[in-house]
């Protein structure tokens, strides 16, 4: 039930929900035409504003800064979990080829570390976005992509079942006990690191922190004041993420 009213608040709870919300309530809705105009407008205000690249800079800024890193570079790490959320199954599930979205920087660097001997051994953490798309498993997909590209099976371990950052946290727990490995890495996006990290904890494994694929910046913007889809997305995406954390709080899943 959790995982679909998930699903359901990511679209309710973004900028162009509301946006159109508005503008079809004073479009449909009763009441003066002042009162429709204003909510037009309003409608129209929202999706110009999270549009925006100074204000989607923002608030990816305000999920990175500071960043969530622990990761000692002298040790040699038993485990790197990597957490999904990075292959397009549709993509994947309609034309046969590995696809994977902008958050890849995850995959790159989990196969680096096995491949500097940074880390031992990988537990790739994510189940099947869809019951619909059974026969693209995220966990898998990245497994196959490591060891294509030269890492030992032996090193990697799948995690095939976990649809949200929770359950990445208690399945990935599950099989560190159960190898009795001591040092374990995270590794996710930076955006994500805070709530994945507060998951990690709440389920009592103690784990340090690598975060990668960061999205704002320092410098100033481009000086671009054209509203663009890119940053209404990474509007959306940071707005999601805070709710998100928020939601885990309620539910307890994370402190």
């Amino acid at each position: 039930m959790f995982y679909f009213l998930s699903k359901i608040l990511d679209i309710l709870l973004t900028p162009l929900a509301w946006s159109f919300a508005l503008i079809a309530v004073g479009a449909l809705g009763r009441g003066s035409p002042l009162r429709k105009r204003v909510l037009a407008g309003l409608g129209l205000g929202i999706l110009l504003i999270f549009s925006l690249e100074p204000v989607s800079n923002a608030l990816m800024r305000s999920l990175e800064d500071p960043p969530l890193r622990t990761y000692r570079p002298e040790v040699t790490y038993d485990v790197v979990i990597l957490l999904g959320g990075l292959v397009e199954d549709r993509v994947e599930a309609t034309w046969g080829q590995r696809a994977f979205n902008e958050d890849g920087e995850r995959l790159l660097e989990t196969y680096d570390l096995l491949r500097l001997a940074k880390a031992r051994n990988a537990i790739l953490s994510g189940g099947a976005a869809s019951p619909s798309r059974m026969q693209v498993v995220e966990a898998r997909a990245l497994a196959d992509q490591l060891v294509a590209w030269g890492i030992d099976p032996e090193r990697v371990v799948v995690e095939d079942h976990s649809r949200n950052t929770y359950e990445n946290a208690v399945d990935s727990s599950a099989i560190v006990r159960a190898r009795d490995w001591k040092t374990v890495l995270v590794v996710t996006s930076a955006f994500h690191m805070p709530r994945a990290y507060a998951c990690f904890r709440e389920v009592g494994l103690g784990v340090d922190t690598l975060p990668v694929d960061f999205r704002s910046y320092k410098s100033p913007y481009s000086g671009e004041l054209v509203p663009r889809a890119e940053h209404l997305a990474h509007s959306t995406g940071a707005l999601r993420e805070w709710f998100g954390r928020g939601i885990y709080r309620l539910r307890g899943y994370s402190r």
